[in-house]
């Protein structure tokens, strides 16, 4: 069983940052299914209901409604069965305090998201080499 066969989990309430990053993904040929949720509390269902297939990796934003990326990660990283999921946060915060209080809990990444179209492109490319989640040649 490789990586591609197991979905990526994108959590992001911005529909076009949604588009942008399924379009970057696909530009750097990721193969894997893209499940987008909303916010955190939808990826929380997503993830605990039954027989939902984890996620290879989650690209988390931090800045949502309901309940936003820190909580998120708080609930998840408390989980033994999500705990291990490595998570990347892509956000527009260039808070100090919110790249500290994602290292506390344990994120695989944090990527500011670039304003300029390439530069995602090559953002989403970083992480899926050091991730390899496409899809071999």
């Amino acid at each position: 069983m490789n990586n591609t066969s197991k979905p990526i989990l994108l959590v992001e309430d911005d529909q076009v940052d949604v588009m942008t990053i399924l379009r970057a993904l696909k530009e750097v040929h990721v193969g894997n299914r893209v499940v987008a949720t909303e916010n955190g509390e939808a990826a929380l269902e997503y993830l605990r209901e039954p027989g939902s297939e984890l996620p290879c990796i989650i690209l988390l934003d931090l800045n949502m409604p309901i309940m936003n990326g820190i909580e998120f990660l708080q609930n998840i990283k408390q989980d033994p069965e999500l705990r291990r999921i490595p998570v990347v946060v892509l956000t527009t915060s260039e808070e100090q305090q919110d790249k500290m209080r994602s290292f506390d809990l344990g994120v695989a990444g944090y990527m500011t998201k670039p304003v300029d179209y390439r530069q995602f492109v090559e953002v989403v490319r970083s992480i899926n080499l050091y991730w390899t989640i496409s899809e071999l040649p």
